[in-house]
């Protein structure tokens, strides 16, 4: 048997389990990890400048491609609390990171030792495991379950932390010999699929509500050959956006109270059944109106996690499994139903869907100066391609990017769903394009948003991690200002102030392009809506050019309100903007505007 130090066998371990990329931050009760990371080789290691933005990088890197688990590295204390907010965001939105903390000795733990904190406990509620190792012998069959557990049921993240004498001590462990465990996951039985397909088969007007669960299998495929089985329209949500293409014949659009389309509200409103698969039933996708939401639709939901079925409200029928099996079974029987000539012809119920896609439309046209926001977004559809990865997290960018971007596959909207903590979009981008260095990455930020982990843009210059960053700025807290309306309030959401070292940004404050500049990265301001076009072109050549980020600052009207409901209600949408009437006022919508 082979002797070498905990740390290094964890370090073998996370390369077996397919780990080639961590992203963290070292320090004094974490070094032998790290001396471990550097001896054995074999994993790329990008430093982070906060633990918390390393956190969202391993999000990121995850949310990226099937298979991928981030790793996020940290030491005792603070590094640990800084995790936390990564570990939330991916427990809501079912994504895997192994969190890895160093611990102060075993001896002294509960003595109020410098940066020692009950970590484990603090982490519990939003982790599938939080473990402080207190046996060297034990890391490896720790490590083993924790990859075990990240990959079984419902995905999600693990915090191993690792007191400092632990890594240290010497065990016999053989890499050579080590396997991972067998991953669990739920499989529907046929009679189960076949009872489901009932629902389906006696509705007139059916939809598939396709969430992140799918794409989380990467069932996406299947869905689609599914759907075109049974021509039964799909909504996909916002976890589950790029399911299938967005120009598809069957997506029907996206459904809720913020990140929907008037159409896909409309579209959901007049089906009478709702086949759920990988969804949460999240209340931006339901509104709080459930009666709304319910009335007049059967509903049959199947996920992977059992305490998901009947959570937000009972279904007519639940089914317990992973979205891939569940669809490979759907599709079989639906194959076998059409060769008897059994599924009906839903012909009429899908050209009515596409006909609001066609009419139902949101104007994004406009020539105002400053511009208004929806301008940017259809620029950024005329330049960014089908290619491309989208990034953001919360706001009313992210609402507005939503309504207005296209998405034509899985993983090309990357969007912490669940949680939305701001900061969240510049390291998860970094994750993203370090984890595909041959696709267009482009991250969508507010002001707020981007001036919350600001400086792990340096990450990415010194690491010549590219990509272009869209920044829509009105100093404005714009999502928390219109959530105000309806207390009659404008309090503590204004950012405005006039900058003494740049005069011609009024009281814009913030000058964004000197502090990009200032860490490393390449940075362009636009304050017409004619120049965006050409601004997002230069960006491209720049970011492709010095392999660093690109910052496009759009310089937007004080205040826009985004279309959004004020009651969580779907049927009651306010629109403050004019909507599309000619096609000239919609002109990189999916659908041609028909009037």
């Amino acid at each position: 048997m082979a002797r070498m130090t905990a740390a290094r066998a964890a370090v073998e371990i996370l390369k077996r389990e397919g780990v080639t990329d961590a992203f963290g931050v070292p320090g004094a009760a974490i070094n032998p990890f790290y001396k471990a990371l550097k001896e054995g080789g074999g994993i790329n290691h990008t430093l982070a400048r906060h633990v918390e933005g390393a956190s969202h990088m391993a999000e990121g890197y995850t949310r990226t491609k099937p298979g991928n688990i981030g790793v996020c590295i940290g030491t005792s204390g603070p590094a640990g609390t800084d995790m936390i907010t990564g570990l939330y965001s991916a427990i809501g939105d079912s994504i895997p990171i192994l969190c890895i903390t160093g611990q102060a000795p075993t001896n002294v733990i509960h003595k109020e030792d410098f940066q020692a904190v009950d970590i484990a406990s603090i982490a519990k509620p939003v982790t599938k495991m939080a473990v402080t190792v207190l046996e060297a012998a034990q890391v490896p069959g720790v490590f083993q379950q924790a990859f075990h557990l990240m990959r079984s049921g419902r995905p999600g993240p693990v915090l191993i932390d690792l007191p400092i004498d632990v890594q240290l001590t010497e065990i016999e462990f053989d890499p050579e010999t080590y396997e991972p465990l067998p991953v669990y996951k739920p499989t529907a039985t046929r009679a189960q699929i076949e009872k489901a397909i009932t629902f389906l088969l006696e509705s007139e007007r059916p939809v598939i509500v396709a969430g992140g669960g799918i794409i989380g299998a990467d069932a996406s495929d299947l869905l689609v050959e599914f759907a075109e089985l049974t021509q039964t329209p799909v909504i996909p949500t916002l976890m589950g956006w790029g399911a299938l293409p967005d120009d598809h014949e069957l997506n029907a659009g996206m459904v809720g109270v913020q990140t929907s389309h008037r159409y896909g509200n409309a579209n959901f409103l007049e089906s009478d059944f709702v086949l759920g698969i990988g969804n949460r039933w999240a209340n931006r996708h339901t509104g709080y109106k459930l009666d709304v939401y319910r009335q007049g639709r059967k509903f049959v939901h199947v996920d992977i996690e059992p305490t998901q079925i009947g959570k937000i409200f009972p279904p007519d029928y639940g089914v317990v499994s992973d979205a891939k099996a569940a669809l490979e079974l759907f599709v079989e029987v639906a194959k076998e139903l059409k060769a008897a000539g059994k599924l009906p012809d839903r012909g009429a119920w899908v050209a009515s869907t596409q006909e609001r896609k066609a009419t139902l439309l949101r104007r994004t046209h406009f020539d105002n100066v400053p511009m208004k926001p929806q301008r940017v977004y259809e620029e950024m559809n005329k330049a960014f391609g089908p290619e491309t990865r989208y990034v953001t997290t919360i706001g009313l960018s992210q609402i507005a990017g939503a309504q207005m971007l296209h998405v034509y596959k899985p993983r090309h909207w990357i969007n912490c769903g669940q949680a939305g903590p701001l900061g969240w979009t510049i390291p998860a981008a970094i994750g993203v394009a370090k984890a595909d260095p041959d696709s267009p990455v482009v991250a969508l930020s507010g002001d707020y948003d981007f001036q919350f982990l600001i400086e792990e843009l340096a990450v990415a210059a010194q690491h010549k991690i590219p990509y272009v960053h869209v920044l829509v700025n009105n100093a404005y807290l714009g999502l928390i200002r219109q959530a105000q309306i309806g207390l009659d309030i404008n309090f503590q959401v204004n950012l405005e102030f006039e900058n003494i070292n740049t005069p011609e940004l009024g009281v814009y404050g913030v000058d964004h392009v000197k502090v990009a500049e200032g860490l490393g990265c390449k940075a362009i301001r636009v304050t017409e809506p004619d120049q965006l076009g050409a601004a997002f072109e230069q960006a491209k050549k720049l970011a492709a050019e010095y392999q660093v980020p690109v910052v496009v600052e759009a310089i937007l009207e004080r205040i826009t309100n985004i279309s959004m409901s004020r009651t969580m209600d779907i049927s009651d949408i306010s629109e403050f903007e004019d909507l599309a009437t000619e096609p000239g006022h919609a002109p990189t919508s999916i659908k041609t505007l028909k009037v």
